[in-house]
């Protein structure tokens, strides 16, 4: 099964490594020694090296960025290009930043659209839920107040009318670029909140 290609090579020895456990009845069964553990995190070990070597370059900041999204009534076009953000061509997690599913672990409460009067309450009990210091980070036009749709009654307006607002990312939507640049100037500190 392994060919020519891999013969000489750690992914080789992997493929030969995992083909014979699989033959054997399944990895990690009670035929498992000591030594194919070994190797197994050899391999691992190796595999991490290789990733460094040929990866993407490292980042030169440092620090990281623990993010959560909360969406208060957008279109759903940041939240797409929010979404490319975190995909192979930027690669946020490169740089230290993450979107992290409490507010509770977070560092930047990152709001898209406007805030609506049904998500107002919702809104305030992540803010008060984030350990200090509290940053928040409006993302787009609408809730940075420009051309917002929808009617008057079930708007409470810009975000800024609800939270104190550290971070301005203008667009509609604004490319992914200018999203991790934005995010990235907390980190470097050219954005002070």
């Amino acid at each position: 099964m392994v060919g020519r290609f891999a013969s000489g090579c750690l992914l080789g020895a992997w493929l030969r490594f995992a083909e014979g456990r699989y033959a054997a009845g399944g990895a990690g069964g009670s035929g498992t020694t000591l030594w194919d553990t070994a190797l197994v995190l050899t391999l691992l070990r190796d595999l991490r090296k290789l990733r460094r070597t040929v990866g993407l370059p490292a980042a030169r900041r440092t620090g990281s960025l623990a993010i959560r999204h909360v969406d208060c009534g957008s279109c759903n076009g940041c939240e797409h290009e929010l979404t490319l953000v975190s995909g192979p061509t930027v690669d946020m997690a490169r740089y230290g930043l993450g979107i992290v599913a409490s507010p509770r672990h977070a560092d930047v409460l990152l709001i898209t659209g406007p805030v609506t009067t049904r998500m107002r309450s919702a809104l305030l009990t992540a803010y008060a839920a984030m350990p200090e210091p509290r940053r928040v980070a409006a993302l787009g036009d609408c809730a940075l107040g420009c051309g917002i749709l929808g009617k008057d009654s079930e708007i409470v307006g810009p975000v800024g009318d609800v939270l104190p607002v550290d971070l301005l990312i203008p667009g509609c939507p604004p490319t992914p670029e200018e999203i991790a640049s934005a995010l990235l100037g907390l980190i470097d500190g050219s954005v002070r909140p």
